[in-house]
């Protein structure tokens, strides 16, 4: 399993739309392609201009399969929902999830 993390800044004022937004747009997309599994959303508890996505992928060549232009029309749609405005993408990573046998 990998782990794509995004990091955002949010206006507070803006917070919960973002999210909600984020939800019916990009959760709903990205739930349609092959290996999606799961995404959380976490708030910076000292923070809370900080908001954390961790989207769950079967491997990293599912999530990289997604075609850019399929990428960029879900991003303009978010964009425009928002305003264009409001939110900064501060930043990215990815983790691979190891396992280890139970011993």
């Amino acid at each position: 399993m990998v782990i794509e993390w995004l990091k955002f800044r949010v206006d507070e004022a803006l917070r919960e739309e973002f999210v909600q937004r984020d939800r019916t747009i990009w959760t709903t997309a990205l739930s349609q392609y092959p290996g999606f599994l799961g995404k959380e959303v976490w708030i910076g508890a000292d923070a809370p201009d900080e908001v954390a996505l961790i989207i769950r992928w079967a491997s990293l060549e599912q999530w990289k399969s997604i075609p850019v232009v399929e990428l960029e029309a879900i991003d303009a749609e978010f964009s425009e929902a928002m305003g264009g405005n409001g939110y900064e993408l501060v930043e990215t990573n990815a983790y691979q999830v190891r396992q280890f046998p139970s011993a």
